[in-house]
């Protein structure tokens, strides 16, 4: 067995805390324990193995650490939509309660207030969605254009979905 003299028993004992391997303090010496005592008194595991001396995840040959620009919009798109929910509901049930506080506590003031919440919280989720695509967008096809990943592209993706944004109220009348 595996962990020095003091083993105690052997099969499915050690996870039920009735046996299984005990590791003195020697067995021990040389294995840096930060933040952890040598030994568990509710965990029956050698510290050894926890110690991680190469890298967390396994990358193909030649692959980059960072996440690129691609693989951060559909991060930035479904934040953004879930944010806008958010706010949405918040603004929808301030206007809901703003709007009915002549009423009586009622059926229908509760499913006035619920619809205000749903229409406003699906009416920002896809304004911010839609301006998370349009600069992810813009983002990843500058990126791929000039070849760099730097802030230009940041400022230039900001630029153009803010234009395109407010190029419709040139429209209204």
């Amino acid at each position: 067995m595996e962990g020095g003299s003091n083993s105690k028993g052997t099969g499915l004992g050690g996870l039920f805390g009735t046996g299984g391997v005990g590791y003195s303090n020697a067995d021990l010496a040389g294995v840096p324990l930060t933040g952890m005592s040598p030994l568990s008194p509710y965990l029956n595991l050698d510290p050894r193995y926890l110690v991680q001396d190469t890298d967390e995840f396994i990358l193909p040959t030649g692959a980059n650490k960072t996440r690129g620009r691609f693989e951060l919009a559909f991060f930035t798109i479904g934040g953004c939509c879930m944010t806008g929910a958010a706010f949405g509901a918040l603004n929808g049930l301030r206007l809901g309660l703003k709007e009915t506080q002549n009423m009586a506590w009622s059926k229908p003031r509760n499913v006035q207030i619920l619809n205000m919440v749903t229409r406003q919280g699906a009416l920002w989720a896809n304004t911010l969605g839609s301006l998370a695509l349009l600069y992810s967008a813009f983002g990843v096809i500058i990126e791929k254009t000039r070849g760099a990943e730097d802030d230009l592209n940041t400022i230039a993706a900001g630029t153009l979905t803010g234009m395109l944004y407010k190029s419709t109220d040139f429209v209204r009348t």
